[in-house]
């Protein structure tokens, strides 16, 4: 007995990876993200892996996971596999202070990202 399973929010030939608090700002998450969208996977790859930035390597991570989830839970075919989607939202922001001279003191904030990104089989052969 239970709840009934929920309809799924995608489509049959996609998956979708997650990733929650990450401590950067969504200002220069979104520098990197925004370079792989539409890429096939493997170009995207080798896009985050010779990326200078530092998140690269997360945004990497997470698209490792979304295509495991692809074709470990949804049996998609992973050469044909492409980044459909990724987008970036705002999380929460720490406020922490700095003391500066003569007793005063500076507001330091400290953002975090929220990262989805969700890859889909091309339809057709050539892709």
């Amino acid at each position: 007995m239970g709840k009934a399973a929920a309809p799924r929010r995608l489509a049959d030939n996609a998956a979708i990876a997650t990733s929650n608090t990450i401590r950067i700002s969504p200002r220069k998450l979104n520098l990197v993200v925004s370079s792989i969208r539409g890429l096939k996977i493997d170009s995207a790859l080798v896009q985050l892996s010779f990326s200078s930035k530092h998140v690269a390597g997360i945004v990497r991570h997470l698209l490792q996971s979304a295509i495991a989830n692809a074709e470990n839970n949804h049996h998609l075919d992973v050469d044909q596999l492409y980044v459909a989607e990724a987008y970036v939202g705002k999380g929460l922001v720490m406020k922490r202070w700095m003391p500066r001279a003569r007793s005063r003191v500076n507001r330091v904030l400290k953002p975090f990202s929220h990262l989805t990104i969700i890859v889909r089989e091309r339809e057709g052969k050539n892709g």
